[in-house]
């Protein structure tokens, strides 16, 4: 019981090391001696959890692309109406990336993994899954006429574009956005994805 303790503990130091590693630094500009010198672990015991740094980064991006997207999901149901859901997803992706800025990071920065790399079938699922939810929150309301008819990138360009770019700036340490700057961010979302 206890080497299975220990094990769990291993791995998760590691993936809390990667997640600050790759968050200062970059994945690419993370070495493994790095990882397992922040993590605190052995050789040894790096790679009974994992192959590689890749290997590392594949699994975190997937699981912090996961917890983002249940949270969204979340939060997008919890809205019948349109402009409610459309202005509380700015709001909430202001806030949950204000709350995991590591997590925030990592997503905003990073390539995701492919399909042939560690985590790519992963991301790849989530991502139709997560597709498939949103539209099918979207739908009723473009029928309706009050949602426009909008490609999946131009809509998230639209939606969190913006949002995302004040994220850059937040996390570079330009600007620390206001609420009142979030309401706007919000309500031009609006503007720009109603029918």
């Amino acid at each position: 019981m206890k080497s299975a303790k220990i094990g769990r503990d291993g791995r998760t130091r590691i993936m809390d090391g990667a997640l600050r590693r790759f968050s200062q630094d970059g994945v690419s500009a993370t070495t493994l001696a790095s990882l397992r010198e922040e993590s605190g672990v052995s050789v040894g015991s790096f790679y009974h959890h994992f192959a590689s740094k890749e290997h590392v980064f594949g699994v975190l991006y997937a699981e912090t692309l996961a917890m983002y997207q249940e949270a969204f999901i979340t939060r997008l149901l919890a809205n019948d109406d349109a402009r409610a859901g459309i202005e509380a997803i700015v709001a909430f992706h202001m806030e949950w990336c204000g709350e995991h800025p590591e997590r925030a990071r990592l997503l905003i920065s990073e390539r995701p993994p492919r399909r042939e790399e560690p985590g790519g079938d992963e991301v790849a699922e989530s991502r139709r899954t997560f597709f498939r939810q949103v539209a099918d929150w979207w739908k009723p309301h473009m029928k309706s006429g009050s949602l426009k008819t909008v490609q999946s990138t131009m809509c998230y360009v639209l939606w969190l574009g913006p949002a995302q770019e004040m994220c850059r700036l937040w996390f570079a340490g330009a600007h620390q956005p206001t609420d009142e700057e979030i309401r706007s961010l919000a309500e031009a979302a609006w503007a720009s994805l109603s029918g």
